[in-house]
C-alpha cells in the first residue's frame, strides 16, 4: 500500500510540473534582440530619445510586440511579408522612430532592426 500511494504522489508531481512549465510559460517575458548595428545607431540618438526607447524595450519586455503603453504612431507595417512594427519616439523635427520585427512567437523572440530618424527608417 505504501508502494501504490508513493507512485500516485509521482504522478500528481509529474501533472504539478507540467502545469508549472505552462503556466510559467505564459509569464515568461519576451526577448529582445539588438544587433551591433542598431547598437551604432542608439548612440548617435539624442538622450531624449534614447530614453524613450528604454522605455519602448522594457514596454516590448513585459507585454510582447503589440506593447502596452500608447507609443506615437504605433503600427504594423502593412505590406511587408514578416510581422514588422513601428513606433515614434519622438515628436519635432528630425522624428525618430523604432522599428521592430517579431522573430519567433512561440519562443517570444523580438528583434530591433532599426532606431533613427523617419527619413532613413526602412519602410
Amino acid at each position: 500500500m505504501l508502494a501504490l500511494s508513493h507512485i500516485s504522489l509521482q504522478t500528481k508531481l509529474s501533472q504539478f510540473d507540467i502545469y508549472q512549465k505552462k503556466t510559467y510559460n505564459t509569464i515568461m517575458s519576451w526577448k529582445i534582440k539588438i544587433p551591433t548595428k542598431v547598437g551604432k545607431q542608439v548612440i548617435k540618438l539624442p538622450k531624449a530619445a534614447q530614453s524613450a526607447l528604454l522605455l519602448l524595450i522594457r514596454d516590448l519586455e513585459k507585454n510582447g510586440p503589440a506593447t502596452g503603453g500608447g507609443w506615437k504612431n504605433y503600427g504594423k507595417l502593412k505590406g511587408m511579408t514578416a510581422d514588422k512594427r513601428h513606433c515614434h519616439l519622438s515628436k519635432g523635427r528630425p522624428t525618430y522612430v523604432c522599428c521592430w520585427e517579431v522573430i519567433d512567437k512561440e519562443l517570444k523572440i523580438t528583434e530591433v532592426y532599426y532606431v533613427g530618424t523617419h527619413e532613413k527608417a526602412p519602410y
